[in-house]
């Protein structure tokens, strides 16, 4: 049995607690009106250049150069019926740019309110995923009647057990958006959907009932699977046939149909329904590419650690050097899709679809090329050598770098719809994952004191403790 550590489980409550404090003090420091706005920006003296030329065009005629008295008399009643013409031109012409700017303030208010939510979503969405990735690959050993894997199930059903928590807070987060909390997803606001026509064709599929309903069948479904698959794990420990063997067998095949569905709507929902404009064929596969792996290499991460600490003892470097093949391998893929969505939007040049890229490459260059060297050029050529997926540091050292790498896809992809140009990597982003990330390790290993690290009943377990590649 695995007993969880003090210094481990104080980490992970330190995590959470000032990754808390900061959480507060970013909602503490977004603007609450317009004029905090205002002043925020004047204090950047973003809207000097602005007064200086309004005060050029206010010109005095008593300090022209000389005149002729003559020509101005003959001139007097045209030019006052002009100038009252001009003066009720200017007074409209000034209460549309009033009213230009006082849309263009509250849209960056609602760009600088989201930060921290956004920060928020991002972190939770992404240990959530890395949960939900887990289970898929779980599944899917089962599903496979793997014989290398068995070992390594306990280590699998610890990291699900995130997926109640995590899926309740996503689930929340989702709620507070339909309610108005926050702006994260546009097409909850009634007055954009009033004037936007390509949302008031998708309101049968947008809307916040049937959006929140969909996401509490996506939740329900996967958290039933996972309790499940995991009830009849712990069974199987005492089981003297294979009968609950194989009804995790079944278990596991159609939980598989039920999440390629559902996970490919989820993140339709969840993610690209942030920019309801624009959509992709592909955009499924590749959140899934991205939860998969991220998911395998926490996998690899955690057995490497449990090893250390003279855990896992029937855990060997085949192992570890299969789950590195399939951390190299789903990097691939995931680079794959990512070069085939943005080849062809991009060449196709279609303005309501690479309107999209353009963003995210004008406004986030260093995240978006950043997360191609980190989720492909680093685990390609950190692990393309055979000898170096048994060396456990090697690892460990590029899971590291993918999980950032993953981070960053997730930060990409919610970022440029929530808070525009309004964003850096600060104390609400850090903190929010340092929050999610102790609430993520302390439910993690305080699972793995629930259960033996080994599945006893299994009938691939002697082929696995035996496995070598």
């Amino acid at each position: 049995m695995y007993t969880l550590s003090s210094k481990l489980k104080l980490t992970a409550i330190i995590c959470m607690i000032v990754g808390a404090i900061g959480l507060i003090y970013g909602f503490i420091a977004a603007p609450e009106t317009v004029e905090d706005v205002k002043e925020m920006m004047a204090s950047h003296g973003e809207h000097g250049e602005e007064h200086a030329t309004e005060d050029t065009h206010e010109v005095n005629v008593e300090q022209l150069p000389g005149g002729d008295t003559e020509v101005e008399n003959i001139e007097h009643t045209e030019d006052n019926e002009s100038h009252a013409a001009e003066a009720e031109h200017a007074e409209a012409g000034h209460g549309e740019e009033a009213s230009h700017d006082n849309e263009h303030y509250e849209h960056i208010l609602h760009q600088l309110q989201n930060k921290p939510w956004a920060a928020i979503y991002v972190a939770a969405f992404f240990f959530f995923m890395i949960s939900l990735g887990v289970l898929a690959f779980y599944a899917v050993q089962y599903a496979a009647q793997a014989g290398w894997s068995p070992v390594l199930f306990r280590v699998m059903e610890a990291i699900t057990a995130y997926l109640l928590p995590g899926g309740l807070i996503v689930f929340v987060l989702l709620v507070l958006s339909g309610l108005h909390l926050n702006h994260l997803f546009v097409w909850m606001d009634p007055e954009v959907v009033a004037h936007d026509e390509i949302i008031q064709n998708k309101t049968a599929y947008l809307n916040v009932p049937f959006f929140l309903i969909r996401a509490a069948i996506y939740l329900g479904g996967w958290i039933f699977f996972r309790h499940l698959l995991r009830k009849n794990s712990i069974k199987m420990d005492d089981a003297t046939d294979n009968t609950i063997f194989k009804k995790n067998f079944k278990l596991a095949a159609g939980f598989l149909v039920f999440f390629i569905v559902t996970e490919s709507m989820m993140s339709w929902d969840w993610i690209m329904s942030l920019d309801p404009h624009w959509f992709s064929t592909l955009f499924g596969w590749f959140v899934f590419a991205s939860l998969f792996v991220s998911g395998i290499t926490t996998i690899a991460i955690i057995t490497i650690y449990l090893k250390s600490r003279s855990y896992l003892e029937f855990v060997n470097d085949s192992h570890i050097h299969d789950l590195a093949k399939f951390m190299f391998g789903i990097s691939i893929f995931w680079t794959y899709l990512w070069f085939s969505q943005f080849m062809l939007i991009w060449y196709s040049n279609i303005p309501e679809e690479v309107v999209y890229f353009i963003q995210r490459i004008e406004d986030y260059q260093l995240p978006f090329f950043g997360m191609l060297i980190t989720n492909f050029l680093f685990p390609v050529l950190l692990l393309m050598n055979s000898d170096y997926k048994r060396v456990n540091w090697f690892v460990v050292m590029t899971g590291i770098v993918i999980l950032c790498g993953h981070y960053l896809n997730v930060y990409v992809m919610v970022m440029p719809a929530t808070v525009g140009e309004s964003w850096f990597i600060g104390i609400p982003e850090i903190s929010a994952m340092l929050l999610f990330g102790g609430l993520f390790t302390f439910i993690v290993f305080n699972s793995l004191t629930k259960a033996p690290l080994l599945v006893k009943g299994n009938p691939f377990i002697k082929e696995s403790k035996h496995y070598h590649y």
